[in-house]
């Protein structure tokens, strides 16, 4: 049995019903709006990858650990415009359309992968290629702010009865991009000489990247409209199924109650279940930033590991999340999603000091590949179901805004500057199981978050058993 729907859910599963989508259209679905997912991480992988070589580019400084630092705040603060193209591209793509918000998402993603292959290093222009490099993150910031809600919303409305399955590739093609970001690192490093690398061979991931990017433009600009946000468009301007419109009073009655017409009013009223959605993001987007993005440079640095280990290690990672998180994804439209993702969260919160302590006791590839494996596994276990969990959490007339807000955030306060942070943290304090203390809390809050969404549950069902037995 599934778990039980928040009220918002209920709302949006009373929407007319549609004639399930066809097998090209659901690889048409899953590949638009996955794709602009995948080239944010596919780009912000291979930023932070190269993170050294960028540093040495763009942020030239006589203190090696600092010019790093900077490059890795760089790659930080653009999730500062995260919220802000959140809200922006989420009321968007509320009032005009999943479809119109993805489109642009995914061109202003185009300009700053376009910007990061092509700048000119800092020895060539000078101070304008740092603030050049800085403008082009914070534009692809403000683009991925509203690309996660969209991309989440067009897939789950196009089939409320499979959205665990629809939405857990969002996270599959995470980890596709893993994949392809940690091969081209690899096989870079181990085939060009470092002064080739330094110079011009870490530009050819970011070309890459563009190449992906138009293919994607294309698609969505050509997909048609969710019937979920088109039947709540037809009640929100009053018009019925046959195009004819409605009783009046129905419609004001309807307008009131809902506020569709406008959802940066309506969504004043979801503060709660923002705040909730952001703790279940949490785990999810740590798993990413410091034990998939970061772990190369942890290996490299704290444990003195070759590269190519480091990188191979990422795609053994990323390689079970592309395949268990469509799997756990469906399993959830089966038997629920918190029961799945809290589980997750426990065997987390349990294992992930455990695993670095031995590895950094045994710094071999045998043990680093059994934390990035049980890594893997439990980033799908709890990636995939969690894109359906969040879109339930909130109505079709605020669905996106919903979405992109609570995944900025949570992505901006615990995944963007996580790898500052633990760099940081090991620098001064010398410890080098600062990833898993952050890991563990992640996994804490999260498991917290979950909780409560659960008792929620439970006392709405409550509360209607007890309305339908009066």
């Amino acid at each position: 049995m599934t778990d039980l729907a928040t009220p918002a859910a209920a709302a949006a599963s009373s929407s007319p019903a549609a004639a399930p989508p066809s097998k090209a259209m659901v690889r048409r679905i899953i590949f638009s709006s996955s794709v602009g997912n995948a080239l944010e991480w596919f780009d912000f992988s291979v930023y932070g990858y190269f993170a050294s070589i960028i540093a040495r580019q763009f942020f030239p400084m006589h203190d090696e650990w600092l010019s790093t630092l900077l490059a890795i705040a760089t790659f930080g603060i653009s999730f500062l415009m995260r919220p802000i193209g959140a809200v922006v591209l989420g009321i968007y793509g509320d009032r005009k359309g999943r479809k119109a918000a993805l489109t642009l998402a995914i061109a202003l993603m185009m300009v700053g992968t376009l910007t990061m292959a092509v700048m000119p290093p800092y020895a060539s222009i000078g101070l304008a290629a740092p603030v050049l490099i800085l403008v082009a993150r914070l534009v692809q910031g403000f683009a991925v702010g509203g690309e996660f809600g969209s991309a989440t919303a067009f897939m789950v409305e196009h089939s409320p009865t499979r959205r665990g399955y629809f939405a857990s590739w969002q996270f599959a093609s995470q980890g596709l991009a893993a994949i392809l970001a940690a091969a081209f690192g690899s096989v870079l490093t181990a085939w060009m000489s470092p002064e080739h690398l330094s110079t011009w061979g870490w530009r050819i991931p970011f070309l890459f990247g563009v190449l992906i990017g138009p293919i994607g433009y294309y698609i969505r600009s050509h997909l048609d409209e969710t019937p979920e946000f088109l039947a709540m468009r037809r009640e929100r301007d009053g018009v019925g199924p046959e195009g004819g419109h409605g009783d009046l009073r129905a419609r004001g009655k309807e307008i009131s109650k809902t506020k569709t017409s406008d959802p940066a009013a309506s969504f004043s009223s979801h503060w709660v279940n923002l705040l909730l959605a952001i703790g279940i993001v949490a785990q999810s987007t740590v798993g990413v930033y410091v034990l998939q993005l970061y772990m190369p440079l942890y290996a490299v640095k704290q444990l003195h590991m070759p590269a190519a280990v480091s990188f191979g290690a990422v795609v053994l990672n990323g390689g079970l999340q592309l395949l268990l998180s469509p799997v756990m994804g469906a399993w959830s439209d089966r038997i629920g999603r918190i029961r799945i993702m809290l589980g997750t969260s426990l065997l987390m919160g349990v294992l992930i000091y455990p695993m670095f302590a031995l590895l950094q006791s045994h710094p071999t590839v045998g043990w680093l590949l059994l934390l990035q494996g049980t890594a893997g596994i439990l980033k799908a276990a709890y990636s995939g179901p969690m894109p359906a969990l969040m879109s339930e959490i909130f109505p079709t007339h605020v669905r996106s805004t919903g979405l992109s807000i609570a995944y900025s955030i949570g992505v901006t306060v615990f995944g963007g500057f996580a790898p500052t942070i633990v760099e940081t943290f090991i620098h001064l304090i010398g410890d080098k199981l600062a990833p898993s203390y952050y890991v563990l809390t992640a996994a804490l809050l999260s498991g917290l978050s979950l909780a409560i969404v659960a008792w929620r549950r439970r006392h709405l069902r409550r509360g209607l058993s007890l309305s339908h037995s009066i």
